[in-house]
């Protein structure tokens, strides 16, 4: 009977040196991907404000804030009479020198026929002087002169028609893309052109069925950035409601003042409902490079002095000091001396001493 006593007390220091079973895990690898909230603009995908390239008077504005407009489409039809004016007096140039040129023409066929006589004539000897002959030469060569003089005098007058007129289609003022009128500076009588004041322009135009989303990805989150790959966001006028855009530009350089890199995201957007100036929240893909070690979050054991895992090995227990990493679900990614398959504690604690033995719960 005191055998059996003595027997059931050493058992009985046994299991209380060694404390009750616990579980463990195994430390797994596997590339990591997490996601990233980042702040995110809107900006139209194209936009530009429409000047005057001509001084006139406003007279008809075509389109206003909110028009949805064509490319090509009229907006603007400005009127400067004088510029009518201009026209007419560079055509009745053209006629001017066009006349002079026909009458030079004529001289030059007069000097021409008159020079093929005489030449004729001098075939037989005698019946001109020679030097006749050199004048009427001359007169030709002078004629031809006139002639080239006059052709260049009707291109020069030509050209500025066409100058006037060029200038004179700068009256009216087109849509140089689709989009959206969000912007209008003028109205019918005012006076608009270079130097006039009008720093606005006429209209601003912007394309937004088409959008760039522009994200400012820190410089630890850069080298997972795929060129086309496919990123969601929210925008807090459409609660619960996703929408995802196409990774297309990104800077060759970081800002040097906030250590990020901006990115451009086409977003389609053919209803509508996104505009150029929201900010959306981005999710952003993380994707780590190479492989991480990922053990539950509460195997991690955090005190003052260090943070650790207990790894069992040979039925003791070991701390090993870790750096804890990104959460993937309810499993957290650790640095330090652990690699894949190593049995750690599911859920440590400092209670479970270095060095000390360790029962491993049947089953885990």
């Amino acid at each position: 009977m005191k055998h059996l006593k003595k027997l059931f007390l050493v058992s009985a220091l046994l299991v209380h040196a060694q404390g009750p079973p616990v579980e463990v895990v195994k430390v797994t690898s596997k590339n990591l991907s997490r996601i990233v909230k980042l702040p995110g603009e809107f900006l139209p995908y194209e936009s530009v404000a429409l000047h005057a390239r001509t001084a006139g008077y406003v007279e008809e504005v075509l389109v206003d804030r909110g028009s949805v407009v064509k490319q090509g489409q009229l907006l603007v039809k400005l009127s400067a009479p004088e510029m009518a004016a201009q026209v007419a007096a560079a055509e009745s140039r053209v006629q001017e020198a066009d006349a002079q040129r026909v009458e030079a023409e004529a001289q030059l066929a007069s000097a021409q026929s008159t020079y093929d006589k005489l030449k004729k004539a001098a075939e037989t000897p005698g019946a001109i002087a020679g030097n006749e002959l050199v004048q009427a030469e001359k007169s030709m060569d002078a004629a031809k002169a006139l002639v080239r003089s006059r052709e260049s005098a009707v291109k020069a007058a030509q050209a500025a028609v066409r100058a006037s007129k060029d200038l004179e289609q700068y009256l009216s003022v087109y849509a140089p893309f689709a989009g959206i009128i969000t912007n209008r500076y003028v109205h019918p009588g005012a006076l608009v052109g270079p130097g006039n004041g009008n720093a606005e322009g006429l209209l601003e135009l912007q394309q937004v069925s088409r959008l760039r989303l522009v994200v400012a990805v820190p410089e630890a989150n850069v080298g997972g950035i795929v060129r086309g790959g496919r990123v969601s966001f929210t925008v807090p006028a459409y609660s619960g409601q996703t929408f995802s855009g196409a990774v297309a530009r990104m800077s060759p350089a970081l800002d040097p003042k906030t250590r990020t890199m901006s990115v451009e995201l086409d977003v389609q957007n053919p209803r509508g409902l996104l505009s150029p100036g929201m900010y959306p929240e981005v999710s952003w893909p993380v994707r780590a490079q190479g492989e991480a070690l990922l053990v539950p979050r509460t195997s991690v054991v955090t005190t003052t002095e260090r943070t650790f895992v207990i790894r069992v090995k040979d039925g003791r227990a070991e701390w090993v000091n870790v750096k804890r990493g990104a959460a993937d679900g309810d499993l957290v990614q650790i640095q330090g001396a652990v690699q894949a398959g190593d049995v750690v504690v599911r859920r440590g604690t400092d209670e479970i001493r270095e060095g000390s033995s360790v029962q491993v719960k049947k089953g885990s």
